[in-house]
């Protein structure tokens, strides 16, 4: 069974890092969200028709779902129940930003089946989360997990962000420190990325400050002071007992995030709403990019999918795929089943890339497995462009 992806392109104001798609409401009609339901209820009833029966788990992201009111949670949450109808033990995970997260909201989606959230936090500092035009603050960040935990949640995740402007080692461990004082059963710890086109890659890699509102812009944090607060967190998380199942994802045992897993391991999966991205039988199309035009097309019996954004995989890209991604796992990938989905062994594809690495560390044969040595997960992603 593939999992399910719902994206939900709306927030209350988008982060300065973002390049995800989405809508600030301040600069949206509300309708759009009643637009946006209307269209996901047709896509919804199509790919049911189109796919396997059942899903393996639910993550529902954006944007910010939590932005939407009380009644239209309940009908989001409705329709994906009516759609792809799933058991209490299937994962299902929300995820949702302090300040958007009321008393009422919390118990409503805990009500209607959610039983996994994820939380973006990214720092209790307030003048590091305004360097990167976050709207909420750390006491809301204080209240929202209060309020996640008082509605009942048990499979909380917090998510974190280190190598923001002016942000220090000191900086990184007190908010690391506070995240860890809740006792939440995963975390996710992020690097800060410039991606293109958004305002942080404006100022810091074009040079342009044209848009800088918030005074002088501070010192980013190199890779070598990235690399010490990843390496911190990873002794630190260690001795309370929270797995490094992830470049960037730790767990208290039993809590890893089978969705995310999923994805990690090569599984089918799909992503509806605008933007949302899907992978069926290595066929990966993508939605697109626009609230009333995805509506649109599927009232008039069309597809959403972006022209461009559909792509069949060759047998050698997904290959290159299961290794990038299931080299970025603790327990890396499996041996065996590398063999069964692809009919060869990866230690005679990738022969020359095996070759270049036989006198170092970096990778190893265990069990069955064959993984990343940890030591060299911060600079992971230099290291897996080999195998492209």
């Amino acid at each position: 069974m593939p999992s399910l992806y719902v994206h939900v392109p709306f927030c209350l104001q988008k982060c300065d890092y973002c390049g995800f798609y989405s809508h600030s409401l301040k600069n949206s009609s509300s309708d759009l969200i009643s637009v946006y339901l209307e269209g996901l209820e047709i896509e919804m009833a199509k790919r049911q028709k189109d796919t396997p029966p059942g899903v393996s788990s639910l993550f529902i992201g954006g944007g910010t779902p939590t932005v939407l009111s009380e009644l239209q949670l309940e009908g989001l949450l409705g329709m994906i129940q009516r759609y792809f109808p799933m058991n209490p033990e299937v994962e299902q995970t929300m995820e949702g930003n302090p300040g958007t997260i009321t008393v009422e909201k919390a118990r409503l989606i805990r009500d209607l089946g959610i039983n996994r959230f994820s939380l973006g936090i990214q720092s209790f500092d307030d003048d590091l989360l305004c360097g990167v035009g976050r709207v909420h603050t750390a006491a809301q960040a204080r209240e929202a997990i209060a309020r996640l935990r008082s509605a009942g949640f048990e499979n909380l995740n917090l998510d974190l962000m280190f190598g923001l402007p002016g942000q220090d080692l000191r900086a990184w461990q007190a908010s690391l420190e506070e995240a860890l004082s809740y006792s939440p059963e995963h975390l996710s710890l992020y690097g800060l990325m410039l991606e293109e086109g958004t305002p942080l890659f404006e100022q810091y890699e074009v040079g342009n400050d044209t848009n800088n509102t918030r005074g002088c812009l501070k010192t980013l944090p190199n890779e070598d002071q990235q690399a010490e607060m990843h390496e911190w967190a990873v002794r630190r998380l260690g001795l309370e007992g929270y797995r490094n199942y992830e470049t960037s994802n730790f767990a208290l045992p039993g809590y890893e995030c089978r969705h995310n897993l999923g994805y990690w391991r090569g599984a089918d999966y799909l992503g509806m709403g605008p933007g949302g991205v899907s992978c069926v039988n290595r066929v990966r199309w993508k939605n697109i990019e626009d609230v009333c035009a995805y509506k649109n097309l599927l009232s008039e019996g069309k597809s959403p999918i972006d022209e461009t954004g559909q792509e069949v995989l060759s047998l050698q890209e997904c290959m290159a795929e299961r290794m990038i991604l299931g080299l970025r796992l603790e327990s890396g990938v499996h041996l065996k089943e590398f063999e069964i989905d692809f009919g060869t062994d990866l230690r005679d594809i990738y022969r020359s890339v095996l070759e270049r690495y036989k006198d170092t560390d970096i990778f190893i044969v265990e069990d069955e497995y064959f993984r990343l040595n940890p030591r060299y997960s911060f600079v992971a992603n230099s290291i897996l462009q080999e195998f492209v």
